[in-house]
């Protein structure tokens, strides 16, 4: 008995911990929303997560070489949109540009790489969300 209550006390101060985590990436993705002007080009910063995908061109987000900035690229956001009525499926949106990514600063470069992780954290969190909800109907319970 003490073992099962044992693993439900941990399991509990896991699932908090990720909550409490989730919460804390909103509030600094929504800072950098701001500090890195994308609210310029999407008023509203819950549209962010309508993409399907954000990426990066100019900066690695490979996890063994993540920061590590790719020569003669431009740094900028890319967004993906989906419409699966459209012709062209995917659409590729630039969020933000910076320039040569050679001649941007360090921290900027790596407001950027956290901007892209931490929304990617987040729609992780959506994603699974959205699939626990789709199996309710065929909980065992």
């Amino acid at each position: 008995m003490s073992s099962a209550l044992d693993r439900l006390k941990n399991l509990t101060s896991k699932i908090s911990g990720y909550e409490v985590a989730r919460k804390e990436n909103l509030k600094f993705l929504q800072e950098l929303f701001s500090t890195l002007h994308i609210n310029e080009k999407i008023d509203n910063f819950s549209d962010i997560f309508e993409f399907k995908a954000i990426n990066l061109s100019g900066v690695s987000l490979k996890s063994e070489e993540v920061g590590e900035i790719k020569e003669r690229k431009y740094l900028q956001i890319l967004a993906i949109s989906y419409d699966k009525e459209a012709v062209v499926k995917s659409k590729n949106i630039s969020l933000a540009y910076f320039g040569r990514v050679e001649s941007v600063e360090k921290e900027l470069k790596e407001s950027v790489v956290e901007f892209v992780l931490r929304w990617r954290y987040e729609k992780s969190f959506m994603t699974l969300e959205h699939y626990h909800n789709m199996l309710e109907p065929y909980s065992h319970e």
